[in-house]
């Protein structure tokens, strides 16, 4: 593999005169649209529901495509910006982002929207890894930590805000809005970063296109499988489908390790305990946050009765207890032990999942449910920040796209598995209780007896330990953290 240093010739240089900081900026508007929109759509789902006529199971793969078709060719993304030059990568993204936004708010029918969605998550995947590598490359060791924590926060911001903002959006302007948001601020963000974000040097290298079509096929298979396999009573074609799945993914470890020239997944990348356990504990993450979205919301809108936007508004403590502690969190992250700030952020999640699980009953008082997400809000500030500094701070510079699409996609993973996997818990939680809801419309839900609100609400909360469970899992794997051994890190006397 060769590398060029200089500028590609066909962009033009970014000006001089502006600091890494602003580039930052710009990077973290557009990263932070297409991040809402993974959880924006959760508070939606009622009004999609009655809206396009649609099915609870059509209805959450409205979220689950956009997810998909975001996770499966992020690893490859993140090298062509590597190829190609992370900045033109980026801005190509936001245009397909920002055109298929359009489309999901024009769509007329849920076959549509899914379709939309899928572009969507094609536009996303485009972004995502460019936006932590050119903050690899552009900024100096000794600042890095606080830029990657900045990135960080966005990832943990932009998450909680999503089901308060749609919130707002469906229960004024309808459900279209969520989408239709998203053209001017795109707009804004193709200005800035054509205006603020470096054109960085390119490598020449082969591309493991082997590895593309098993990684995705892989994916798929997985993925599909565990969505539809409560609502095909687990048939044979769909354990064929979750078993092939598992195979294909061992057969891509192995090329992977096989393939010496232009792995799409650098093995070697995995001897630094940090980022492999990094990698590890934000798929928990995007697991529990993607799988939290869809019992609370129900519950909120089915049990208590709350508007989209009065639901949404039961997220506010969250984000606001995240947005105060940023600056907290991002002063220490290069100095404190990061198994002492992301362990911290563990306990606070699982405290605050347990505690939500416990709350959702019928009649339970509203202050509880706004500890539980205040709760949740702590905990956020002190895990995405932290993890992303940690993980990423000993990245090659050569392969920090590599690194970054790795990251993304690990998320990603995580937050695909998080959607279909308590899809597959609420059905069958559900089921338990003789409330088969499967192919409900939302006006059906609205009006259940009120004999019926309890065992519903029964459902909801036992929805909310299977993402608790995996905290804890993600608590152990943080704990073995090592303290980074960087110029950047300067620990506290």
């Amino acid at each position: 593999m060769t590398t060029d240093l200089a500028p590609a010739p066909t962009e033009p240089r970014a000006p001089s005169d502006r600091s890494p900081w602003h580039a930052l900026g710009a990077l973290c508007l557009g990263f932070f649209l297409i991040l809402i929109d993974m959880t924006i759509v959760a508070v939606a789902t009622p009004a999609v529901i009655t809206s396009l006529h649609a099915d609870v199971n059509q209805a959450i793969w409205v979220t689950s495509a956009y997810l998909l078709a975001y996770a499966v060719p992020v690893l490859i993304t993140g090298r062509l910006g590597d190829r190609f030059g992370p900045r033109r990568l980026y801005l190509i993204g936001l245009v397909i982002f920002g055109l298929a936004s359009l489309w999901c708010g024009l769509s007329g029918t849920v076959g549509m929207l899914i379709a939309a969605r899928v572009a969507q998550g094609l536009g996303a995947a485009l972004m995502a890894p460019q936006t932590m590598a050119i903050i690899t490359r552009i900024f100096a060791p000794a600042v890095r930590g606080r830029a990657l924590a900045m990135w960080g926060l966005t990832v943990g911001v932009s998450t909680l805000l999503g089901p308060l903002l749609g919130g707002i959006l469906v229960g004024l302007l309808g459900w279209q809005w969520i989408f239709f948001m998203n053209v001017p601020f795109v707009a804004l963000a193709i200005v800035l970063a054509r205006r603020w974000v470096p054109v960085l040097g390119t490598c020449t290298q082969r591309f493991d296109w082997p590895g593309v079509a098993l990684s995705g096929v892989g994916m798929f298979l997985l993925v599909f499988g565990i969505q539809e396999g409560h609502q095909r009573h687990w048939d044979h074609g769909i354990l064929a489908m979750i078993l092939g799945g598992l195979a294909v993914v061992a057969v891509f470890v192995w090329w992977q390790w096989r393939n010496r020239r232009a792995p799409l997944v650098p093995l070697g990348l995995f001897r630094d305990r940090n980022f492999s356990l990094g990698n590890v504990s934000i798929a928990i993450m995007g697991f529990v946050i993607t799988a939290m979205g869809f019992p609370l919301m129900l519950y909120a809108q089915v049990v208590r009765g709350d508007s989209p936007t009065q639901a949404a508004m039961l997220l506010l403590p969250m984000a606001v207890c995240a947005i105060a502690l940023a600056r907290f969190v991002g002063r220490h992250t290069d100095r404190v032990h990061p198994r002492v700030l992301i362990g911290f952020g563990f306990v606070a999640m699982v405290a605050s999942y347990v505690w939500l699980s416990v709350s959702m009953r019928v009649g339970s008082p509203l202050w509880t449910i706004l500890l539980g997400t205040a709760l949740m809000g702590v905990g956020n500030a002190f895990i995405w920040a932290p993890n992303s500094a940690t993980t990423s701070r000993n990245l090659p510079l050569d392969q920090a796209g590599a690194g970054a699409g790795i990251y993304n996609a690990t998320r990603q993973v995580g937050s695909v598995i998080g959607s279909a996997a308590v899809a597959v818990l609420m059905d069958s939680r559900l089921a338990s209780y003789g409330l088969d809801v499967s192919g409900a419309a939302a006006s059906g839900l609205s009006s259940l007896p009120a004999p019926v609100l309890g065992p519903f609400a029964k459902a909801m909360s036992q929805s909310m330990l299977l993402p608790a469970g995996l905290l804890v899992a993600g608590l152990v794997v943080v704990l073995f953290f090592e303290r980074p051994q960087h110029p950047g890190f300067a620990p506290e006397e």
